[in-house]
């Protein structure tokens, strides 16, 4: 196996550009207002920085396992921005890596999960305005779809570029969602009662159910109220 690319790393200014961009778009969509809006989208950013500050600043990942990767791969060209694409290298495929089917899959997932962030922060913005649950668009499948939103963002990167710190911030910030989804349903119940549950007992909390439309209840704030 080959790469004859030229090295692709040390270009901080991208690094820079690609996480404005991305960490931009999730702010646009998402309009972080509380203090659990800002973690959330805190840990999201730092999973991006952490993501392009490895894609194309300086390749921690690929360094800690040069070792390996050479002895393994030994006509591999460490330093092409090919390389770094792992889940490609590792199953020994050939040719361009963007136009591989783990690609191709991570557009959709990122493309699926910023829709998720907009389509939701627009329910929710006209949720709060009438000081309703929000239950239509997403939230009828859904109660947090801002936080599979995030989440399929982060898994959609980790299958076209996947690095060791990346690999590892990933299930941590899994569960702190999961967390803080648990404490703002807390909220919400006590400010919604019965409202609330029969939303909740209708309404998957992050993994839909497809078929009858379920949890439909009218608009309303984000079933985890925003504090």
């Amino acid at each position: 196996m080959t790469h004859d690319s030229a090295p692709a790393y040390g270009l901080w200014g991208l690094v820079l550009i690609n996480t404005l961009v991305f960490v931009g778009f999730a702010f646009s969509f998402s309009k972080p207002s509380t203090l659990r809006d800002w973690r959330s989208f805190s840990a999201f950013s730092a999973f991006i920085v952490a993501l392009f500050a490895e894609m194309y600043g300086f390749p921690l990942t690929i360094y800690l396992l040069s070792g390996w990767l050479q002895t393994r791969y030994p006509g591999l060209n460490l330093l092409s921005h090919d390389a770094g694409h792992l889940w490609w290298t590792l199953t020994g495929q050939q040719g361009d890596p963007h136009f591989g089917a783990m690609h191709v899959a991570s557009f959709v997932a990122i493309g699926v999960g910023f829709w998720l962030l907009s389509t939701s922060w627009h329910v929710l913005y006209r949720a709060q305005r009438h000081h309703t649950l929000a239950s239509s668009g997403p939230y009828a499948r859904v109660r947090h779809p801002q936080y599979d939103g995030f989440v399929l963002i982060m898994f959609g990167f980790l299958l076209q570029w996947p690095t060791l710190l990346t690999l590892a911030m990933f299930p941590i910030l899994v569960w702190m969602y999961v967390r803080l989804s648990t404490a703002e349903e807390h909220d919400s119940e006590r400010i919604f009662g019965q409202v609330w549950r029969d939303y909740a007992a209708h309404t998957p909390r992050f993994f839909p159910r497809f078929g009858t439309l379920e949890g439909s209840h009218g608009s309303g704030p984000h079933p985890t109220v925003k504090q």
